[in-house]
This record gives C-alpha cells, sequence and structure tokens, in this order.
C-alpha cells in the first residue's frame, strides 16, 4: 500500500511530502483539509439514515507543512437535519474550517422534475497520466484539453490513504474530489490563474467505488475574483455539485498533468 497523507500522533496529524501543494513544495494541500474534515465529521456525528447532503470548506489560510489538528462541533441535532462544524489548525493557528449538513433518508417523491443527465465518459481503462509541471499524488484522466477554455472533464481517484492506512469512505474521497473543481472551473489556456478560497459540496448521493468524474459547467471573474461550478459523478451516474470561489494569484501553477 502506498503511504498515506498523514500520520496520527499523539492527536495530531503530522503530513508527509507527498501531502504538498502545487502551489510551493512547502505548502499543504488545501484538498486535504477539506478531507480531514469531512473524514472528522463523519466519525462524529455520521449515523445510519442520515446522508451528507452538503460540505462546505472555507481555505483562508495557507500552511507549511505542519502537524494538524481537527475540531468538531454538533451545531444542530433535529429529527430530520444534523449539522456540525469542524475547526483546522495548526500551530500557527486556524487554517481552515468546515461545515457538514446531513439529512435524514426517506421515501423519494413522486413526479417529473429536472434530472442532470448522465454524462457520456466511459470510466477509464489506460494507465492514469504521470507528466506534466506538477505530478498530482491522485491518479488522473484528462477527456477534455487543459489549454482550451473549457469545458474541462477528468476522472479522479485517490492513490493514497489519507490517515496511516485507514481506508478512504466514500465521504471522504467526495470531499477530497471536490477541491479538483477549482482548477477545473478556473484554469485554461493560461494555466491556473486562481486560487480558490473555499468550496461547497452538495451531493444527491455518496458515490459508488474509486473513480470521481468532474465536469467544469460554469466560470464567471471579473476584477481578480471568480466562481466556478463543476458536476460530479460515478461510474453510475451524477452524484452532486460543486460551487467554488477564487481570487488570482501571480503564482500560477501550470498543467497539473498532460492530457490524453
Amino acid at each position: 500500500m502506498t503511504s498515506a497523507f498523514f500520520t496520527r500522533k499523539q492527536g495530531e496529524f503530522v503530513p508527509e511530502p507527498h501531502a504538498r501543494s502545487p502551489w510551493s513544495p512547502d505548502m499543504l494541500h488545501g484538498r486535504l483539509l477539506g478531507g480531514l474534515a469531512a473524514r472528522a465529521i463523519e466519525q462524529e456525528y455520521g449515523a445510519p439514515g442520515l446522508s451528507f447532503a452538503r460540505l462546505t470548506v472555507d481555505l483562508f489560510r495557507n500552511s507549511p507543512l505542519l502537524p494538524v489538528t481537527v475540531e468538531t462541533e454538533l451545531v444542530r441535532d433535529g429529527r430530520r437535519i444534523r449539522v456540525a462544524d469542524a475547526v483546522i489548525r495548526t500551530d500557527q493557528g486556524v487554517i481552515g474550517r468546515a461545515g457538514a449538513v446531513l439529512l435524514r433518508k426517506g421515501e423519494q417523491p413522486e413526479g417529473e422534475r429536472l434530472i442532470t443527465p448522465m454524462w457520456d465518459e466511459p470510466p477509464p481503462e489506460a494507465p492514469p497520466l504521470e507528466a506534466g509541471e506538477w505530478t498530482p499524488p491522485f491518479d488522473l484522466w484528462w477527456r477534455t484539453e487543459w489549454a482550451q477554455p473549457g469545458p474541462h472533464r477528468v476522472w479522479l481517484r485517490e492513490r493514497h490513504p489519507l490517515v496511516d492506512d485507514e481506508e478512504i469512505t466514500p465521504f471522504t474521497r467526495v470531499a477530497l474530489a471536490a477541491d479538483f473543481a477549482s482548477p477545473l472551473s478556473n484554469g485554461g489556456a493560461g494555466g491556473l490563474p486562481f486560487i480558490n478560497a473555499d468550496y461547497t459540496l452538495t451531493l444527491g448521493r455518496l458515490p459508488e467505488g474509486e473513480l470521481i468524474g468532474v465536469e467544469s459547467t460554469g466560470h464567471l471573474s471579473a476584477d481578480g475574483i471568480a466562481t466556478g461550478q463543476c458536476t460530479f459523478h460515478d461510474a453510475a451516474g451524477p452524484i452532486g455539485f460543486c460551487l467554488v470561489t477564487a481570487v488570482a494569484n501571480a503564482m500560477a501553477p501550470g498543467t497539473p498533468a498532460s492530457t490524453s
């Protein structure tokens, strides 16, 4: 098994070198903060009959590769809704936070409604891509050309455990993938000129299997501020949406991996 992104020691999560961000070799990747928050909230407040419907992750401070702690809090626990928060810290202070909404499963209403169609990208059969200015520590299959303005499509698959040798749960898996909505919706021919400040993932259901498909479906920007949106899929069909906000960053990384 490949090494995990974090080793847990005395209540802290100690990052390994491959937990680095594409923005800087000594910066912790923001996607991992969302993964740690999702893992902690799920372990504390996940329960049979409840489904994770929303996860919002705020990434308001870059952090070096320092040990991380995650504190959770139950905000609301009702008959049909449970709300929980997580705060992510290093010894430099708070670096991020997250809020999750869990909803009670019930009988599906009848009647026709607008349904997001299943995309026409079959699961990948070829090996994942390895080349690029930054090779991501997860498997990546481009289905569109990065150098084009979009829309973009990719398949993703986690290669490393998040913490020690723990198996990644479906909720944590899609929380890790959600951060990729920013480069997918905000990147293009000029590389990636925006770094995201947050993302909000909404789910109709949890993903099945290891593959997560992401399709950019919108981008707007002005005066160095951007917002983008993506639709998320698994091999069986669409599972949810992700909305990001981002700010222009002069230290823009290039292509995360070459296209197929």
